[in-house]
């Protein structure tokens, strides 16, 4: 046995092979009907002379069948590529080449897409389809591809798992959500993603499981049922999804977001866990909440990563589930989970997430050495993880230089986040580097003042961009969505903020918006929120400007 991610399934599939496996709609399927379909799925792909290493691209929505592709293609020690679904046509032929694809698994709806661009890839020549979740009468023609429908795929395939021999070597590959450029692929041995996005190390001891401590538990009484909320071709909802896979729980899907549904969800499932993205999903679902008819109360962990859970909307959650235990975790693609946090309604930091520093997570200082955590409270820097950290990036060596750096003999990952370190082993994180704004000489990092910003009651939504000028070198701009029916203006925004932020933080221009641009999951798309400030905003004059 290999600490492999097929295999860690497996084990769950042994352990209780009649648990509810996943719930998408109405449908449910168990451990043994998900793993026999599976390995249906994954002869036929040997059958097409997909094997060890080859690419096979997952390019769908949140689905049964998705998962089933997912799993089949681990078992044959292929590597699944994350295909985002919002892709157009000169987005897909990048990563079409960039990760080589040899495969492909997509949803019917967008076979059109897929014969324009797929021509162009020679070594592209097996397609798996989906019926896609939300338009399940899509008959889009996928002959021109050769596309197979994954019914006639399975169709005649044993269910036997009679596959070779994995290694904890073998690798796995997510790719980045390409916010500030094109998506770069992130190469994962197995038992490393295992161990740091996968649960394979206790997220709060910071202890290291044995292969079979996760799938002892599906052997227990009382399974959890978990709702991770993002698209599964994102690393975060993937990871969620594996992690309770291996130890038997029973995980809820929805292929489109849709906080009223969600809500509906999870008082007709009892669902314990909700995994979400930030003020994006956390504002929508906190307003249908106390709109609607909802009880919610079954959940006790309500967990949020990768964007902004401002500390406004936390208290209105809070307030809302007293009893739930709430959590900010910190991490990435290129270092997995770095910290979590529990958040204590009596002390919600308005800076950033305030985590408990993970299992070999550090903060690098300016001069390239490691702060310490008891001795250098109050310091900035960038923070890093060694241990198991990824191989690389696929194809980028030079990128791959600049991320994956030694120090002192010990290889970390150092995506380029920054954080300042607090008492008791905490850190405060507060942005990308490549987001900070220096203005006058002092820096500002954006994520903490689109948390004041989102504070003011006139405002729905934020993001904070640094804008060309010639007196500070960078102004701070502010890309505001008002809530609906109303505006914000300028001045009463900057005295709003006085009471939270230092003068040089406060925004000398704004750009109103009818939308702020965020990806499927939440995500800020920053470089078009800095387009938009360019194209048009209201400055504030220079007399004052920095104070």
């Amino acid at each position: 046995m290999a600490l492999n991610i097929a295999d860690l399934f497996e084990h769950a599939v042994d352990a209780a092979p009649d648990n509810r496996a996943l719930l998408v709609g109405e449908r449910y399927i168990s451990y043994g009907e998900l793993e026999a379909d599976a390995n249906r799925l994954a002869h036929h792909l040997t059958a097409q002379g997909i094997g060890a290493g080859d690419h096979v691209g997952l390019y769908a929505k949140n689905s049964i069948e998705h998962v089933i592709a997912l799993l089949a293609i681990l078992k044959v020690r292929a590597v699944a590529v994350n295909v985002n679904y919002r892709y157009v046509a000169g987005e897909l032929d990048y990563i079409f080449d960039n990760a080589d694809l040899k495969g492909l698994v997509l949803d019917r709806t967008y076979a059109p897409l897929v014969a324009e661009v797929a021509p162009k890839h020679e070594l592209l020549k097996t397609f798996v389809v989906l019926p896609d979740p939300l338009e399940p009468d899509d008959a889009s023609d996928i002959s021109a591809f050769g596309g197979v429908m994954i019914a006639d795929a399975m169709a005649g395939q044993s269910s036997e798992r009679d596959f070779g021999a994995r290694s904890a070597d073998d690798l796995h590959i997510i790719y980045t959500g390409g916010t500030t450029g094109f998506p770069k692929g992130v190469m994962w041995r197995h038992e490393d993603f295992w161990r740091v996005l996968g649960g394979g190390i206790d997220f709060m001891t910071g202890e290291p499981l044995s292969e079979f401590d996760q799938s002892e538990q599906a052997k227990q009484d009382g399974r959890m049922t978990t709702f991770p909320l993002s698209p599964l071709m994102h690393g975060g909802a993937q990871a969620s999804l594996l992690m309770h896979l291996f130890a038997g729980h029973l995980t809820v899907l929805e292929p489109k977001f849709d906080p009223v549904r969600t809500w509906e969800i999870i008082d007709a499932t009892g669902a314990q866990m909700m995994f979400m993205t930030g003020d994006a999903m956390a504002r929508p679902l906190i307003e249908a909440f106390e709109a609607g008819n909802f009880s919610g109360q079954t959940l006790f962990a309500i967990a949020s990563s990768a964007a902004v859970f401002s500390p406004s909307l936390k208290a209105r959650w809070m307030e809302k589930f007293p009893n739930a235990i709430f959590t900010d975790s910190i991490g990435s693609s290129e270092t997995g989970f770095q910290g979590t946090g529990l958040q204590d309604k009596s002390a919600l930091s308005t800076d950033g997430p305030v985590v408990g520093i993970g299992p070999s997570t550090v903060v690098i200082g300016d001069d390239g050495t490691i702060l310490d955590p008891a001795t250098d409270v109050g310091k900035i820097g960038r923070t890093a993880r060694g241990g198991n950290v990824p191989v690389g990036y696929y194809k980028d060596p030079e990128k791959s230089a600049k991320t994956f750096v030694e120090i002192d003999g010990t290889r970390y990952s150092i995506p380029g986040d920054f954080a300042r370190l607090e008492e008791g082993n905490r850190m405060t994180l507060l942005g990308r580097g490549s987001n900070c704004i220096n203005t006058g000489g002092e820096k500002v990092y954006p994520e903490e003042v689109e948390m004041a910003i989102k504070a003011h009651p006139g405002v729905y939504d934020s993001l904070v961009v640094g804008l060309p000028d010639e007196k500070w070198g960078q102004t701070v701009a502010a890309v505001v969505q008002p809530k609906e029916g109303g505006t914000v203006e300028l001045e009463d925004l900057r005295t709003f903020l006085r009471d939270h932020l230092s003068g040089y933080k406060l925004p000398r221009v704004l750009t109103l918006v009818d939308e702020i641009p965020r990806n499927a999951t939440g995500k800020a798309q920053y470089p078009k929120a800095k387009e938009m400030a360019l194209a048009e905003n209201i400055r504030l004059d220079d007399a004052g400007a920095n104070a």
